[in-house]
């Protein structure tokens, strides 16, 4: 496997002379970070095993949320904490995609755009809910926002995953929303029309954008793009969404190749579903990687509406009077593995951190294994 550390190693001495004029400082940040991540540069923690007193020196991981493998745990705490408040209701990915005219717009105000997107997303849903004849309530909804496409371009656009399903406050309701019977006459997952969703989101971002005093380009179309899809209840979803959430935009396993100054990566081709590669020289790929690093304290992943995190007394509430266990739902998510001794086979716990790596030869184990 290619080791986006050593592709850094490799390139960064180019990437640094090509973009220094782009270049922010948290690009500089997760550059360094994922550089000496879980190297021999890196800090180390000692290991120590209960059973047989084998000691190891462990590297740290340098827990930047752009680095591929690190805060695997932080990704899976996340994804536990949205499948303890599923509700039942059939559950719909709706994705807001900011126009390619706006993106120039974006990437200059990135922490303005990014809110501001994610806040209109939310608002257009739960206005669609307020006024929905099955629903007439105040809706939940998890939005995650992404700044690549699988080709890793900048493409700024929000996941939203919501359950078809409200809460009337007033009346003390809970109301659920069934699809259209087709053909068949067996109901079809229908949320909100994807073009109506499209305009009220249009309007309102313009909107936001112009309040904040920001010049919108001369021309942007007049239709937007937002996708609605049913995903049942929610689960697969919301592990695509946690897969990039804490770790990076691309997994070190789909870097192929790193010769000749050209990277080669593969992706999975969202039309066909058929994978692709696409090689670009080893700085362009650095630049794609960075591109998509996000402000420093912005929030990619938040929750409104009853899935807030101040809700957790109603999301109980609902899942006792529903009938809903959700230790099923996490049932089937895979237990952080332990680190085991290589002697006996026994686990080890970290008996010390954050030893600088001039300090390892001063400071060895004094007890060998066997």
């Amino acid at each position: 496997m290619i080791l986006l550390s050593a592709i850094i190693e490799t390139f960064e001495a180019d990437l640094l002379a090509r973009y220094q004029d782009s270049l922010l400082p948290s690009h500089r940040q997760a550059l360094s970070a994922m550089k000496h991540c879980r190297t021999t540069h890196s800090p180390m923690m000692l290991a120590a095993c209960d059973d047989c007193s084998h000691q190891v020196y462990v590297p740290h991981s340098c827990g930047h949320r752009s680095c591929p493998h690190c805060q695997q745990h932080e990704s899976q705490q996340w994804l536990e904490r949205q499948l303890k408040k599923q509700v039942p209701a059939e559950y719909f990915m709706v994705t807001f995609t900011l126009p390619k005219e706006l993106r120039a717009l974006a990437w200059q105000q990135q922490r303005t755009l990014y809110s501001l997107m994610t806040r209109c997303s939310w608002e257009t849903l739960k206005t669609f809910t307020q006024n929905d004849p099955q629903l007439k309530g105040n809706a939940g909804a998890i939005t995650v926002l992404h700044t690549h496409s699988r080709r890793l371009d900048y493409h700024p656009h929000v996941h939203c995953v919501i359950p078809a399903a409200a809460i009337d406050t007033e009346k003390r309701l809970w109301r659920t929303k069934h699809g259209k019977k087709g053909q068949d006459k067996k109901p079809t997952g229908y949320l909100f029309n994807h073009k109506a969703l499209a305009k009220v989101f249009r309007a309102k971002l313009l909107e936001a954008i112009t309040q904040q005093g920001l010049v919108l380009p001369a021309r942007y179309p007049e239709s937007w793009v937002v996708d609605v899809k049913s995903v049942g209840s929610g689960d697969k979803a919301l592990v695509y969404l946690g897969r990039y959430l804490y770790k990076g935009v691309i997994q070190e396993k789909d870097i192929i190749a790193c010769r000749d100054g050209q990277v080669t990566f593969r992706y999975q081709d969202s039309k066909s579903r058929q994978m692709r590669t696409r090689t670009l020289p080893g700085t362009k790929f650095l630049w794609l990687i960075l591109r998509h690093v996000l402000p420093k304290g912005f929030r990619r992943a938040r929750n409104f509406g009853f899935l807030h995190p101040n809700s957790k007394r109603l999301i109980g509430l609902l899942q006792y009077l529903l009938g809903l266990n959700p230790s099923r739902a996490l049932a089937w998510l895979r237990k952080r593995p332990p680190l085991t001794c290589a002697c006996c086979g026994g686990d080890m716990r970290i008996v010390k951190t954050r030893i600088p790596p001039f300090l390892r030869n001063q400071t060895m184990p004094t007890s060998q294994p066997g």
